[in-house]
């Protein structure tokens, strides 16, 4: 197999819990109105976000880990969506079967965040 590169997502518990049951082997459909899946390029954009939005919102953060055909991610442009370390890819929902079909290994959880006491 060729090379890879990692990729972040920033997720809240329902969606982990999906991942989960996947056998950490996918990442769940899009829901309706959400059009777009967003890997991030890195792990301090991706702590942010689990830490300052999804525990805000769902009560929970954690930031995932995985590894893709680095080949395959070629056909998603970066996005700068903002500063030059805020760094996504963006997945059409409609590829996500695809796109979950160039995960090499397993997505796995390597920082988890909770509301402060």
């Amino acid at each position: 197999m060729g090379l890879t590169t990692t990729l972040w997502r920033p997720t809240g518990p329902k969606e982990l819990d999906l991942v989960r049951a996947s056998g950490w082997r996918t990442w769940p459909p899009r829901l309706p109105g959400q059009p777009i899946f967003y890997p991030v390029l890195t792990e301090e954009y991706a702590v942010r976000i689990a830490r300052d939005w999804n525990v805000k919102h769902d009560g929970a953060g954690y930031v995932t880990r995985f590894e893709m055909e680095t080949e395959f991610l070629r056909r998603y442009p970066v996005r700068q969506a903002g500063g030059r370390t805020i760094l996504e890819l963006w997945v059409p929902a409609d590829e996500l079967t695809e796109f979950n079909d160039h995960i090499v290994g397993r997505i796995e959880v390597v920082r988890e965040f909770r509301p402060q006491e």
